[in-house]
């Protein structure tokens, strides 16, 4: 820390960052390999395009968002301008892979023709990006723009904190509810989009 004594560092914290990076890392795979073997892989001008938007989801929603949060645990030690900076860069990073996963996914629909927006993935999806942009335009404003008064930033610490956290926490479940969805519309060999089926039917009345 910055004018201070350093923090000191709980004996168990590098397993606990270990795990969580060899947690996430396998995230990032299996959602690969799942989208290899059972979805056909990624190729974004062909059927596959769709594809990229649960990768890059994972990737910067759930993975990188995760990896900032714990940029001020692990390197509580550090300047503390470099933390926010690194904290400040994976945040980018991370908004800019999931953007490029919102391109993918509404570029899909409008080749295809589908509507946007039809299902409680779809829009708990928009409401978890705007928040997470909006958290980290204020963020940036307050911490690493200059010129924002010290008692500002004191004041908004704790809110930044806290919706830090809920962001992440929802990033996670709209992601299981985009794979719950996945299951539902593919449940196995011959029940995806079959007239008759009663997903197909429901996929219909949604999207229309």
């Amino acid at each position: 820390m910055e004018g201070g004594a350093a923090a000191s560092t709980p004996a168990a914290l590098p397993y606990y960052v270990a795990f969580s990076q060899l947690l996430g890392l396998t995230l990032v795979a299996m959602t690969g390999a799942w989208l290899g073997l059972y979805r056909g892989g990624i190729a974004w001008e062909s059927d596959l395009q769709f594809n990229a938007h649960p990768l890059c989801m994972v990737i910067g929603l759930v993975f990188l968002q995760g990896d900032a949060l714990l940029v001020y645990r692990v390197f509580r030690n550090e300047a503390k301008r470099t933390t926010k900076v690194l904290h400040g860069l994976l945040h980018i990073f991370a908004l800019v892979i999931a953007l490029v996963g919102l391109v993918a996914v509404f570029d899909y629909h409008r080749k295809k023709g589908y509507a946007d927006l039809y299902s409680l993935h779809s829009w708990c999806g928009i409401l978890v990006f705007v928040l997470y942009f909006v958290q980290w335009l204020v963020g940036f404003s307050f911490f690493l723009f200059p010129g924002a008064p010290f008692s500002l930033r004191s004041r908004y610490r704790p809110q930044h904190i806290f919706f830090g956290a809920t962001i992440f926490l929802l990033s996670v479940g709209t992601a299981l509810l985009g794979l719950k969805e996945a299951l539902l519309f593919n449940l196995g060999p011959g029940t995806e989009a079959e007239p008759g089926h009663p997903l197909w039917r429901l996929h219909i009345t949604v999207a229309v």
